[in-house]
């Protein structure tokens, strides 16, 4: 085998490597941004986040009101009609839009 071929071949090969190593990332990027937030995260329990905001404990979260959710928050990152979305509190994890935490603002 000539030198030309041999060096063709491992540029091949290395392209080929970066490639899938490439689209693995991006894989588990995706994967692990899809990620519920649970509401026993540390976070999820500083801010008082519930799944199902009609399940707030309105004794210890004055600020809730009835009708308040993500889905209606400033800060949820969701198309419209989303089930879940992401918000800047909780990192690459989502929140339901039907959620609720403490931090809720009013979409303005």
């Amino acid at each position: 085998m000539s030198r030309f071929t041999e060096i063709s071949s491992t540029r091949r090969v290395f392209m080929m490597q970066v490639a899938t190593a490439a689209t693995a990332t991006l894989a588990v990027g995706q994967a692990s941004a899809q990620a519920m937030l649970d509401e026993k995260d540390p976070q999820a329990v500083g801010l008082a986040y519930k799944a199902d905001a009609t399940k707030v404990d309105k004794a210890k979260n004055p600020k809730y009101a009835a009708g308040n959710n993500c889905a209606n928050c400033a800060l949820f990152q969701a198309k419209a009609g989303a089930a879940a979305g992401g918000c800047p509190l909780f990192g690459a994890k989502q929140v339901s839009a039907k959620g609720w935490c403490s931090a809720w603002a009013k979409k303005a």
